[in-house]
């Protein structure tokens, strides 16, 4: 499948004065979703790097935090995959819209190597569906991210913000589809 990059949408009540491109670059490829996210810009808060081994960690998403939201097409269910700038990663399983939100066991290492340069954060990370049941799903995706600025404010980027407030849960913000392997779009 061919790479796809998306440019994400800066939620538009937002009130932080920043100037970044966030896109994202994302494909289906021998089991994986890989996914490579770029914030481009400046101003941004971004973690230390993880003092040792990266790390399965909760509440990543209080700073900047890299986002994917993975489901079956037709399934309530989901899973979360949140990527820290830090190297630290967690996955989570959801029953439907934030129901029985879970750590989800069936990965034990999906951490994202990092590049960090001058006005340019890249963060990249392959994503096992075989585990999770996806591997032969039509896949509906919402690609989103949180950029904390210098102030701490934080900013929502989506693909698409369906309600008043930003809530990448929301099944109407899963807009990327993807065929099963062998299909094409």
């Amino acid at each position: 499948m061919d790479t796809q990059e998306i440019q994400l949408q800066l939620f538009a009540t937002s009130e932080v004065d920043i100037d970044l491109v966030v896109t994202v670059a994302v494909r289906r490829d021998d089991g994986l979703l890989r996914c490579r996210y770029s914030v481009a810009g400046r101003g941004v808060r971004l973690p230390d790097p993880a003092a040792d081994i990266p790390a399965r960690c909760d509440g990543l998403w209080r700073h900047t935090c890299l986002e994917a939201f993975v489901a079956a097409d037709r399934d309530p269910g989901y899973v979360e995959w949140n990527l820290s700038p830090s190297g630290d990663w967690n996955l989570y399983r959801f029953d439907g819209h934030r129901r029985n939100g879970r750590p989800e066991p069936a990965i034990g290492d999906a951490a994202p190597r990092v590049t960090r340069g001058d006005g340019l954060l890249v963060v990249e990370a392959d994503l096992p569906l075989g585990p999770l049941g996806l591997d032969r799903a039509l896949l509906e995706v919402g690609l989103s991210a949180v950029v904390e600025a210098e102030d701490g404010k934080l900013t929502y980027w989506a693909l698409a913000h369906a309600a008043a407030r930003p809530d990448f849960h929301d099944r109407r913000g899963f807009k990327l589809r993807l065929p099963p392997p062998g299909e094409t779009s």
